[in-house]
């Protein structure tokens, strides 16, 4: 059982802006410092606390209850993150979208090189982030993916061979499309600890973590508690009855949604 968990930013407290996509729907998926300290004192001090690791590829071998921390986006907040997973002795998977490279929020070519230098994995989140990537032509994937791992593998001085999906818009083929770009382990955002095969390439769920959800709850996904886990598993399938029923609308109820939750007036 490979539990793996899904960040976005850490900023300092209300500075929402200062890393990563800007707008009520990208916000809720950050959380402030302090709080996510918290999550990791927690995790850390569980009784049945999971060993952290990070999977570079797909033949790397992993504990059955390997734990896994992984943040999407590339947001500047990332050097940072990776400094207070380091004073555990821990490692991250940083996912980055390759067209947002040095613009305001999100790292630079060498914060990417200094993360892969200090021992994460460094991976591909596509170039552009497309709003529903699973509707995507195969051409198009094939270029986000291709492209986006050709920038960062320049960047590193090595091939980049982990990506995450954008959105949590994930479908048979878009792995495929990742494997035969050479990706050998694709993060989607399905809440499952199974890992399953797509031609060459691993498929690894994770466990969605947003602002607000509290030290107890990310300490219990970490260690495989089966209660959280089901919540997220319903929740998730419900949402993707809602995304394949709305199509476009979707995304657009959900943004008016969280503005509403931000600013109730």
């Amino acid at each position: 059982m490979i539990i793996s968990l899904l960040y976005h930013d850490v900023v300092p407290p209300g500075q929402f802006g200062v890393s990563g996509f800007p707008g009520d729907d990208a916000d809720i998926y950050k959380l402030d410092q302090p709080e996510f300290e918290s999550h990791l004192e927690a995790i850390e001090r569980s009784s049945s606390r999971p060993g952290v690791t990070a999977l570079h590829r797909a033949d790397a071998g992993l504990d059955a209850r390997a734990l896994l921390f992984t943040f999407d986006d590339g947001g500047a907040s990332a050097l940072a993150t990776a400094t207070l997973l380091e004073t555990r002795g821990w490692r991250g998977h940083f996912l980055v979208t390759t067209d947002y490279i040095g613009k305001h929020g999100f790292l630079t070519a060498e914060n990417i090189l200094e993360l892969h230098q200090r021992g994460h994995v460094v991976g591909s989140h596509s170039c552009s982030h497309p709003s529903r990537m699973s509707h995507c032509p195969r051409a198009q994937l094939e270029r986000e993916w291709k492209e986006s791992v050709r920038v960062l593998s320049d960047i590193m001085g090595e091939k980049a061979r982990v990506a995450s999906v954008p959105g949590g818009y994930y479908s048979r083929g878009v792995a495929e499309a990742a494997a035969a770009s050479g990706i050998e382990v694709l993060f989607n955002s399905e809440p499952t600890s199974r890992v399953e095969r797509v031609d060459n390439c691993l498929v690894v769920g994770r466990y969605s973590i947003v602002r607000g959800d509290s030290s107890a709850t990310a300490a219990r996904l970490a260690c495989g508690d089966w209660r959280p886990r089901l919540r997220q598993f319903l929740v998730w399938n419900a949402k993707k009855v809602a995304k394949r029923l709305g199509g476009n609308y979707y995304l657009a109820i959900r943004k008016s949604l969280l503005r509403k939750a931000v600013d109730p007036s």
